[in-house]
């Protein structure tokens, strides 16, 4: 009820004028005085037209300000120039709907100058007063109203532009996981070739050596003996292997992590933003899990960046110490006053509770995200 008086109050406001003028001239002047029915009917018909063209648009409505016009002439013409008034606010609503210049706006001012049963005064201020009227909706607020629109339409296409880019960056990292799983599937493969290669032949040596001395255990114990020996030593050698293998394969999982940030700065500077990633210490030494909430925290405060911040700067710095790893994400966007958890951030939290990280954020310049990991 009250977003439908406000869209209509200059509507009510018209009306409640024109009403008002036709009842000061029905009952001020003595040629109208005890009005007839004929004339209140015009003037119930010529208000009502005057209503109904507020309804309709197009052709339509220019047949309603004809209609207006013509229940006009016919008012003026039988029962005297005391209602020549009534054109003012009628030219006013022509020069509304036409949009002409605020030149025009003097013209209506004319009827107050044609000699009428009224007097010129009362003429004057009455066509003062509702032209002020509609000079106020028409030059300010309906600039304003322009102006709200054109403002609500960029903020819905920024929305539009907000979701867009959000839409296209989880996609970039749903490729991202995609390639990542199929790097991890490799790195699998080929694990479990090394191991074949480097193993399965050795461990069906050993076997075969095991079953020989099984038969010669008893018969010729020392042979059995140096044939163990031997069995022992493949074994050894093997799983030597197995360490220098585990060895080669781990710095591959932190390699790939700073691949993937690599990608995630890389596709912010395809987004014009001048992305980085700063490094310092041994990062073979960080826990896998660690490496885990690292590349999604990072993930989840570059999104934010993107949507949120306005920034044209990011920079992720990781920094492995003796017994702790320091991880900060920074924008130089607006930063903000107050930090709400939202999903992403409540997310971040539960990531670094579950290795017993600590987390904290900065907003006095840009925005901030600290992170403090165990190893």
């Amino acid at each position: 009820m009250g977003e439908q008086l406000r869209e209509n109050y200059f509507l009510a406001v018209r009306m409640g004028l024109l009403l008002v003028l036709e009842l000061y001239i029905v009952v001020t002047q003595p040629e109208t005085a005890g009005a007839s029915a004929g004339m209140l009917l015009l003037l119930a018909l010529f208000f009502g037209s005057m209503i109904v063209k507020e309804f309709v648009k197009g052709k339509k409505r220019i047949f309603s300000f004809v209609l207006c016009l013509f229940f006009y002439i016919i008012i003026v013409a039988a029962f005297g120039r005391c209602f020549l008034l009534l054109g003012v606010p009628l030219a006013y609503e022509v020069i509304s709907f036409t949009g002409f210049g605020i030149a025009w706006y003097i013209f209506p001012a004319l009827i107050s100058l044609i000699p009428s049963q009224v007097g010129f005064t009362e003429r004057l201020l009455i066509v003062f007063f509702i032209g002020i009227i509609y000079v106020q909706n028409d030059l300010v607020v309906m600039v304003y109203k322009k102006q709200l629109k054109e403002e609500n339409l960029n903020e819905q296409s920024l929305k539009r532009d907000i979701n867009r880019r959000e839409n296209e960056l989880k996609e970039e990292l749903k490729k991202n996981l995609l390639m990542t799983e199929n790097r991890l599937l490799e790195e699998r493969a080929q694990l479990s070739q090394a191991l074949h290669d480097k193993l399965g032949h050795n461990i069906n040596g050993s076997v075969y050596q095991l079953e020989a001395i099984k038969l010669l255990l008893r018969k010729e114990p020392e042979t059995s003996e140096r044939m163990i020996q031997a069995v022992i030593n493949q074994l050894r050698e093997g799983m030597d292997e197995i360490r220098a293998i585990l060895r080669k394969e781990r710095p591959r999982k932190h390699k790939l992590a700073m691949m993937q940030l690599e990608k995630l700065c890389e596709e912010c500077r395809e987004k014009g933003i001048n992305a980085n990633l700063v490094t310092e210490g041994e990062l073979s030494q960080v826990p896998e899990k660690q490496l885990e909430t690292i590349l999604d925290n990072s993930y989840e405060a570059v999104s934010n960046s993107i949507k949120y911040s306005g920034c044209d700067k990011i920079e992720i710095k990781i920094h492995v110490m003796n017994k702790m790893v320091r991880c900060s994400i920074s924008d130089n966007g607006v930063g903000c006053k107050e930090i709400v958890d939202g999903m992403g951030l409540a997310g971040m939290r539960r990531r670094m509770r579950d290795i017993n990280g600590i987390l904290d954020f900065e907003s006095e310049v840009g925005f901030i995200i600290n992170m403090l990991l165990p190893l």
